[in-house]
This record gives structure tokens, sequence and C-alpha cells, in this order.
């Protein structure tokens, strides 16, 4: 580790999203990078928990429905 550390916060995404998905689309922006969880829409429950307690390693989760 090299002191480094990563942030989240709201943004204005009208202003920011076209820019982002042009540079998504250039290949220059990979925000995968951020999905700490991929769950099925059963453990909603449990990963807003996870989520809302600031449990280590759970940044951005997506949720799969019919999983």
């Amino acid at each position: 580790e090299k002191g480094l550390r990563m942030g989240t916060g709201q943004c204005n995404v009208k202003r920011y999203n076209r820019h982002l998905r042009d540079l998504i689309i250039a290949g220059r922006a990979k925000p995968s990078f951020v999905v700490s969880h991929e769950l099925p829409l059963e453990k909603a429950p449990e990963a807003y928990e996870k989520f809302d307690k600031r449990v280590e390693g759970y940044t951005k989760v997506i949720l799969h429905p019919g999983t």
C-alpha cells in the first residue's frame, strides 16, 4: 500500500455523464473498478446493511434480479 485513498461522494451527474460516457467508449475510463460486490437481488437487505455500516470492502454493490 502506498498511502492511496479512494473517496466517494455525490456529484452533478447531468454535468459529467456524457463526458464519462465518451471516456468509457474510448477506453480511457473503466468505472467497473469501483464495484466491490455483485449479488442476487435477494441479498439486497444484507448488502444495504453492510454498506450503511461502512463494512470494509463494500463500496459499490450491483444487485442482479432473477439470479
